[in-house]
């Protein structure tokens, strides 16, 4: 994601690359961020934490792990700095430090910067209402092999959804897996399961199963760049607004 970042932003005449980081004690720190992004020399080299970038800067992208995330989100408000956090996993209490810290600075913090993904959450919520509790309700994802977390950030986004539009408490009703014999489905579950394997981007799928008919939204991410593209466009709109956390729902006006 840091090398997409790196190379799109390039290509963005109202951006401007001032710094690049990378975890303490990675072999490629000190290396120029241009070079690893294969777009050539571009005079800012990889560091192993914010406090080490001393050009000036008006936006951070984070795209790391939530301990990684939380320090740089700390860093970020001792210097007044925008933010824009793409990192999923957090806890609740990592969770309200960035909305504290959110209180002195601008910060937009989603579980996916897909523009896409973020209209899914529009049309999942949309559909919920419109159909009612007559539907079971499931939420499947799909990722590489090497995520971390599980399930998604932003299937949790869509379960939240469907929760909210049929005012049901998703900490008790929600089910993230079946095995054995665990009988009937409750009217009141939401399944969010999981699935990964491969080089999967992303793909979210949410089921709408009723009795003779089914309806299933699918967002299918291709490449990274829609997560990169849709990040910088954050940034681009996160530097105008005043202190406060957001989200690409703020962003797309939607």
């Amino acid at each position: 994601m840091g090398r997409r970042l790196v190379a799109l932003a390039r290509q963005d005449e109202g951006l401007e690359v001032a710094g690049a980081l990378e975890a303490a004690g990675h072999p490629e720190l000190g290396t120029d961020a241009g070079v690893l992004a294969g777009i050539g020399e571009i005079g800012v080299p990889l560091e192993g934490s914010l406090a080490r970038v001393t050009s000036d800067f008006d936006v951070v992208v984070d795209f790391s792990i939530p301990r990684a995330g939380l320090e740089i989100a700390r860093e970020a408000a001792r210097r007044g700095k925008a933010l824009v956090i793409g990192t999923t996993g957090f806890s609740k209490e990592e969770r309200r430090e960035i909305e504290a810290l959110a209180a002195g600075i601008a910060c937009v913090m989603t579980p996916n910067m897909s523009v896409g993904v973020n209209v899914l959450f529009k049309a999942v919520e949309y559909v919920a209402n419109a159909l009612g509790r007559g539907f079971d309700a499931e939420v499947l994802e799909a990722h590489h092999r090497f995520k971390a977390d599980a399930p998604s950030g932003t299937a949790v986004r869509l379960a939240e959804g469907i929760a909210r539009a049929w005012s049901i408490d998703l900490s008790r009703e929600a089910v993230y897996g079946r095995s054995g014999r665990p009988g009937p489905r409750r009217d009141e579950e939401i399944g969010i399961l999981a699935l990964r394997g491969g080089d999967i981007v992303g793909e979210h799928t949410v089921v709408f199963a009723g009795i003779g008919e089914r309806i299933e939204l699918t967002h299918r991410a291709h490449s990274r760049d829609t997560f990169a593209s849709g990040a910088l466009r954050a940034a681009k709109w996160v530097v105008t607004q005043p202190p406060g956390l957001y989200d690409m729902m703020h962003v797309l006006g939607l």
